[in-house]
């Protein structure tokens, strides 16, 4: 009698097993199948913003000396690109797993890993770096703005930046006050600001700070460097939540993988590399 108790509880073990295991399975299937869509979404988001940066990039890259500006935008663009497949392969084993399309999806999954930490670890990194080298740019192009040849090099950076951005200065206005008696070898009380610095409303402003109302009145540092910021923080966050949905991708895409073994790839077997 508790010979037949005991296969009476083995067999329900196994059966609640087997049962625990198929719902595993089928809740795996569906995950995969759900995440392969939402890859495609993801993937769109993040072309968006390295398009976003590299167009920002070719704007504002006369401030920056540095060649290698818009890498996190391509890159940002090489894993929309990765992405697209993936969810293609991801909709593709849920509907019917092949081993070769499941060893293909996990290495996809590894290459768009690596490339999203990356990515995210550079947009760290540029945020912290663009924020100082942002500063000695500003510095410099409102020192050397030359008041007496509006042709000058440094005038244009300037003038398309205040323009683009409608700002004027690098804090705001007032740094043109210490810049241009200096500089423009004018006396203090005549000092100015470029026109530049002007609304586009008020057609007739020549910069004189009798009408102050007609300046923009905010700084173009704190302006860029927001833009800047925002696009960093977008593909970063970008980079995280798919890093996330990428490994929820693995471990579905493994449990699928753990009921149908490689068996006959005997390539692998060491014996072959001998």
């Amino acid at each position: 009698m508790k010979k037949v108790r005991g296969v009476i509880v083995l067999v329900m073990l196994l059966f609640l097993w087997y049962s625990e295991d198929s719902w595993l399975r089928l809740f795996a299937r569906f995950l995969l199948n759900f995440l392969g869509f939402i890859f495609w979404g993801t993937a769109a988001a993040l072309a968006f913003g390295g398009v976003w940066w590299i167009l920002m990039c070719k704007d504002y890259g006369y401030l920056f000396q540095e060649f290698f500006l818009s890498l996190p935008g391509y890159l940002a663009v090489a894993a929309a690109i990765i992405l697209l497949p993936t969810g293609v392969l991801a909709i593709s084993v849920s509907a019917k797993s092949s081993r070769y399309k499941q060893g293909t999806l996990m290495y996809l999954l590894l290459v768009l890993l690596c490339l999203e930490i990356s990515l995210a670890v550079l947009a760290q990194i540029y945020s912290i770096w663009m924020a100082s080298e942002l500063k000695s740019s500003m510095g410099y192009l409102v020192y050397h703005y030359n008041g007496t040849h509006a042709q000058a090099p440094d005038n244009s950076t300037m003038d398309v930046v205040q323009r683009k951005l409608q700002c004027c200065g690098a804090q705001n206005y007032t740094d043109w006050l210490k810049e241009t008696a200096a500089s423009w070898h004018l006396p203090a009380e005549k000092a100015y600001v470029p026109e530049s610095c002007c609304k586009e409303e008020y057609s007739h402003c020549r910069g004189h700070l009798g009408h102050l109302e007609q300046f923009f009145q905010e700084g173009c540092l704190k302006k860029l460097k927001d833009q800047l910021r925002f696009v960093m923080l977008y593909m970063f966050w970008c980079c995280i939540v798919v890093s996330v949905l990428e490994l929820l991708a693995g471990v579905s895409n493994g449990i699928l993988m753990r009921h149908q073994p490689f068996h006959n790839l005997r390539f692998l077997e060491s014996s072959n590399f001998l």
